[in-house]
């Protein structure tokens, strides 16, 4: 417990540490991705790229096959649209975060929520895409239903 003498002293250290900028007044810059010292070439695909749906397209129909054994396989997508563009700020891996509809072979509509970032394919190359459909997310990884694939 802080002594009741202690207080003012340890609300202005919070006050100067907020107005100072936070962790960043530490001294690290913020230098865009493009312009690191290994820069990003900010070359993210687009939401509605084909190797991108076909890459979660794919990875859906592995997953439900080799672990559910469900047969569940998604016949197309409608509706892409993006909902945001390095969100995380611009010294960070260049990311697009995605939204579509996806129809499956159940005939039920679903939301796809996706993350497309650069240089995160096998060994830091190509892109890599992070994906979450509602009602499939079995571990929980991106609860609850696929809040955390989204910005």
């Amino acid at each position: 417990m802080v002594e009741p003498f202690k207080l003012p002293i340890v609300f202005a250290a919070l006050v100067l540490f907020a107005a100072a900028g936070g962790p960043n007044a530490a001294g690290r810059p913020l230098t865009p991705a493009e312009r690191q010292y290994i820069p990003y070439a900010d070359a993210v695909p687009f939401c509605d790229d084909p190797a991108v749906l076909e890459r979660i397209q794919s990875r859906f129909r592995d997953s439900e096959a080799e672990f559910w054994n469900t047969g569940l396989v998604i016949l197309g997508f409608d509706e892409v649209r993006e909902i945001g563009y390095k969100t995380n700020g611009l010294d960070y891996i260049p990311r697009r975060y995605c939204v579509a509809k996806v129809f499956l072979n159940t005939e039920h509509p679903r939301q796809v929520s996706y993350a497309i970032g650069e240089d995160l394919g096998i060994i830091g190359f190509g892109f890599g895409v992070q994906w979450c459909i509602s009602g499939f997310d079995r571990e929980r990884v991106y609860a609850p239903n696929c809040k955390m694939a989204r910005p």
